[in-house]
């Protein structure tokens, strides 16, 4: 009687640990083939992401090679933040940045929040007075002292009903 108990319990405990291997040999395949399919989206969505932003830096001196040719003997790199820092040292003027194109309305100068240098010779740039906002269009010009001149394209300033 013992015997057969035993052989029960062998026979018995033998399916369990065949049905419980089943599982999870599934289960991990399941989860294989979930992670297979997550990745595959994952760097499907990190290709498009890379193509947005290659499209969107597509008017970037950083990309335009013809543009980076035009600054090749002093290095379009170095001239990036001393152009950028030119330009941001205008917000200090207690009348506001002369280059946003717009007068000092009430108490808020107009200043430059943020630029992006186009090409060798514009640059975007967005500008608010706190209240107020709008753009840019910046020609600039260096010269061969590596002083940087500005001028003016056009400005925009948004409505107040629009924010």
């Amino acid at each position: 009687m013992k015997r057969q108990l035993y052989l029960y319990l062998f026979i018995l405990s033998t399916l369990v640990l065949a049905f419980t291997y089943m599982y999870l040999s599934k289960q991990v395949a399941f989860e294989k083939k979930k992670s297979q399919t997550e990745t595959k989206s994952f760097n499907d969505s990190i290709t498009l992401m890379k193509e947005k932003l290659q499209d969107a830096d597509y008017f970037s001196l950083e990309q335009n090679q013809m543009a980076q040719e035009y600054f090749f003997e002093t290095g379009y790199m170095k001239l990036l933040p001393l152009i950028k820092e030119s330009l941001l040292a205008f917000n200090d003027d207690p009348k506001g940045n002369i280059y946003t194109g717009q007068e000092k309305m009430g108490e808020q100068k107009f200043i430059i929040n943020k630029i992006k240098i186009l090409n060798h010779r514009w640059i975007i740039a967005d500008y608010s007075n706190g209240q107020m906002w709008g753009h840019v269009l910046i020609k600039y010009f260096v010269e061969e002292n590596n002083k940087v001149s500005f001028q003016v394209m056009d400005t925009f300033l948004f409505p107040k009903e629009n924010y």
